[in-house]
């Protein structure tokens, strides 16, 4: 239902403004939200592509940090934000599709609220340990876990962070039970991992990599179905202790729902264009992310089994946030 009526305002829109489809757009410049500060992975890619998209637009397209209430106000404004596609919103696995299964008061809907575009990059997930920790493999961190007398401790970025649902649906999909220890963040999470306060963290594999390669912590298996190439002696749980398993974060582009519709497909393709470029790619890679171009009808599809499948891990694992 929500589909549809998103689609039905889409058409509507395209309807009502039919300069704006029929090539006028951009004539001034375009903004994308950014719902964290910059630095962070979903604030580098919408830099990448603004730069990108303002060589191939007449106009500039900038990006606007709005950090805070893990990425609910800067949704909201997003959503509120006139539908002309001078506004778009560069979300994420949290603002997108974690918030709407942990939050149970939330200015925004992400299906009824947004037209998917495109989805942009796939953030690889690992569990890494400090040294000591006796497990080197899944296999291993799946039977000390089974063993210890008390859960173990495994830190986190926050909760209800990427990192943490990841976490709760790793633990969940093996059966195992661990002690989430949450941090206001990954660095002092890893700093705390590195110092051995805690044996076990899940992170992405491009902010544990350095500390990997330093010797500083080690990766006991990645979260994709596959190995990955920054890292291709590290298994994944998918070949190892559970087939078929997988949990990326994810980084997207919406915009407000009731945009025409000509004007998502030229930001689609354009968004598909900037991402095919080897020079992007090569950047993207240095940032340990998998380009993830979708259709705007993939993305919707893909995004609502996101939110289904969040929903279902916050329900078991009893995940809730104040919002």
């Amino acid at each position: 239902m929500h589909t549809r009526r998103l689609l039905l305002a889409a058409a509507g829109a395209s309807l009502a403004a039919p300069a704006l489809a029929q090539g006028d757009w951009p004539n001034r410049p375009v903004r994308i939200i950014v719902p964290f500060p910059p630095g962070q992975s979903t604030d580098i890619i919408a830099r990448l592509l603004a730069d990108d998209l303002s060589r191939r637009w007449p106009q500039r397209v900038v990006v606007e940090n709005r950090a805070g209430g893990a990425g609910a106000p800067a949704l909201e404004m997003g959503a509120r934000a006139a539908p002309d596609g001078y506004t778009l919103v560069a979300g994420s696995i949290g603002p997108l599709a974690v918030n709407p299964a942990v939050m149970a008061r939330l200015p925004y809907d992400p299906e009824r609220d947004f037209a998917p575009i495109t989805n942009l990059t796939l953030v690889p997930l690992a569990i890494i340990a400090h040294p000591s920790f006796a497990a080197t493999t899944p296999q291993d961190w799946a039977a000390a876990a089974r063993g210890a007398v008390r859960p173990i401790d495994l830190a986190t970025a926050g909760p209800a962070s990427g990192a943490h649902m990841a976490a709760e649906f790793l633990a969940h999909s093996a059966g195992l039970r661990f002690n989430m220890v949450h941090y206001r963040g990954s660095a002092p999470a890893i700093t705390d991992l590195i110092a051995g306060t805690v044996p076990l963290m899940t992170d992405s594999v491009a902010s544990a990599l350095p500390n990997i390669r330093g010797g500083r912590v080690k990766a006991i298996g990645v979260m994709t179905p596959a190995r990955v190439p920054w890292l291709p002696e590290v298994p994944s749980f998918a070949e190892t202790i559970l087939p078929g398993f997988q949990a990326f974060g994810w980084n997207g582009l919406v915009a407000p729902a009731g945009t025409p519709a000509d004007i998502l497909r030229r930001i689609q393709a354009d968004v598909a264009a900037a991402l095919a470029e080897p020079a992007m790619r090569a950047r993207i890679d240095e940032q340990g992310m998998l380009p993830d171009p979708q259709t705007p009808e993939q993305f919707g599809a893909f995004l609502r089994a996101e939110i289904a499948r969040w929903r279902e891990v916050a329900r078991v694992a009893n995940v809730r946030l104040e919002g």
